[in-house]
């Protein structure tokens, strides 16, 4: 008993120190990009496509082998009908049975096998690249959402520093007050301030912990579960603004982007479609083999032995001068042979047959089916030339608004810093002043509350700035990183 003790309180101890590692672990963003990868739908959706298209695949290539099907039976039958070991008629009831094996193969068919395996390549690699382009889309989504996270908590701390400051600046203006330096109402100000301070960090909390959930929903994490991320270090100057114009953006991104190459794709494999109807045009050359045997409870062989019959006397006639005097006949002995049904092994040895034959398909009408099913494939290209025309125009539309935007951000950002550097300035001589008392609340408030505003300004703008060039990033073929 006390080594079960021991033994389970040394596993609570490890479970215990399991959780907290877990508890404990933060995550990078390349952590959560693979967790979403494995546990996102959209994703998962595009991996099962993949996964259709590769059985497809599959059996294209398996259907150039000959197809082999085997049939056994078993049947009673009454009255007339024929007796399939004799093919003779009769009308007693017959057991039967038997086994037959069919192979055919296709010889030539317009070469449609081919084609339609070079078709199921394609649609392959496409689907290989939908994949892709589901899995960049998401990371895309990761990103925005653990940038969300980081912004807002440095908007948390943001309203924290504007909630200690005013703090630190009511409890000077609270002595400067009771050292009758400075009215009542300073303090009663400065109090009211430090409230809506406070609120301001009530409400920044719950921005930050939506940011934690939305990503942890878009990860699939419970919202029980502990969650935390790396919070890295950011330098502008680690975020160099692409030195490419658009149209060379749009060039590698057209090189590289999985949904334009699945576009390109689905052109080739419709023009293979149109190949694949024509072939129905053509005739087909095919070659078939059968076996078969069978058993019937009527054929039977002679045993040898015979069993005795007699038969009785029977009237045959009656007397010509007396015809109410009955003639019977002599009593008849006859030997009978006894006979026996074959049985099963030996009647499918005997009756075994096998056929080979070769026919050959030549289509004249088929109710227009194979120039619809051809007018079909043709229009199936020239949607497949639509989308992917309208793919690469929403590229190098995206591409386009991100550039700008992206150069907008960093103009932006550049402002906010130089604001907030001149702000802090500013409000480094109002508080000097405020406390010299040279300077009324309004003017002190005023100064504290647009510092607060450009800090805030800042840390939008950063983010705005660091997202969108990781977008440009991504386009032209940079892993998504901080």
């Amino acid at each position: 008993m006390k080594v079960l003790k021991l033994l389970s309180l040394a596993l609570l101890v490890s479970v215990h120190i399991a959780a907290q590692a877990q508890g404990d672990k933060k995550w990078s963003l390349a952590e959560c990009v693979e967790y979403a990868y494995d546990n996102n739908l959209t994703v998962k959706r595009s991996e099962l496509n993949m996964e259709g298209e590769e059985v497809t695949l599959t059996q294209n290539r398996l259907s150039r082998l000959p197809t082999l099907n085997a049939n056994i039976y078993n049947s009673w039958r009454w009255g007339r009908s024929i007796d399939p070991t004799s093919n003779l008629f009769t009308t007693q009831r017959i057991n039967s049975n038997g086994a037959s094996a069919t192979s055919q193969f296709l010889i030539y068919n317009g070469s449609r096998i081919s084609r339609s395996i070079n078709r199921s390549e394609m649609n392959v690699e496409a689907s290989y690249y939908d994949l892709e382009k589901a899995k960049n889309d998401v990371a895309l989504d990761v990103v925005s959402g653990y940038l969300q996270v980081i912004f807002t908590r440095e908007l948390l701390e943001n309203s924290r520093f504007q909630f200690n400051t005013t703090k630190a600046q009511m409890e000077q203006t609270e002595k400067m007050v009771n050292a009758g330096s400075l009215p009542k109402t300073n303090l009663l100000d400065l109090q009211s301030q430090l409230a809506s301070n406070e609120v301001d960090i009530i409400n920044a909390e719950n921005d930050a912990n939506i940011a934690v959930l939305r990503l942890k929903q878009f990860l699939q994490i419970p919202a029980e579960e502990e969650f935390d991320i790396v919070t890295p270090e950011f330098d502008k100057d680690n975020y160099d603004f692409v030195p490419y114009t658009i149209g060379e953006v749009y060039d590698m991104a057209e090189s590289n982007q999985p949904e334009i190459k699945s576009a390109e794709l689905k052109i080739e494999s419709a023009e293979m479609g149109i190949k694949v109807a024509k072939a129905d045009q053509i005739p087909s050359l095919g070659m078939q083999g059968q076996f078969s045997t069978n058993f019937s409870d009527l054929n039977s062989i002679p045993t040898g032995e015979t069993n005795t019959v007699t038969q009785d006397p029977m009237p045959i006639g009656f007397l010509e001068n007396d015809p109410t005097q009955v003639v019977n006949s002599f009593p008849v002995t006859r030997e009978i042979p006894i006979r026996e049904v074959r049985n099963i092994p030996d009647q499918w040895a005997d009756n075994r047959g096998w056929s080979l034959g070769f026919n050959i398909s030549i289509p004249i009408f088929n109710n227009w089916q194979t120039r619809s099913n051809i007018q079909r494939a043709k229009i199936e290209k020239e949607y497949a030339e639509v989308s992917a025309t309208e793919t690469k125009n929403i590229l190098r539309q995206t591409i386009e608004t991100a550039y700008y935007d992206a150069q907008a951000a960093a103009k932006v950002y550049d402002a906010a810093l130089r604001q907030v550097e001149a702000l802090e300035e500013s409000f480094r001589v109002k508080e000097k002043s405020y406390n010299l008392g040279a300077t009324n609340y309004v003017d002190y408030q005023i100064s504290s509350f647009n510092l607060f505003s450009a800090r805030s300004n800042l840390v939008r703008s950063k983010f705005d700035y660091i997202f969108k060039l990781k977008v440009l990033d991504f386009y032209i073929g940079n892993p998504l990183t901080l």
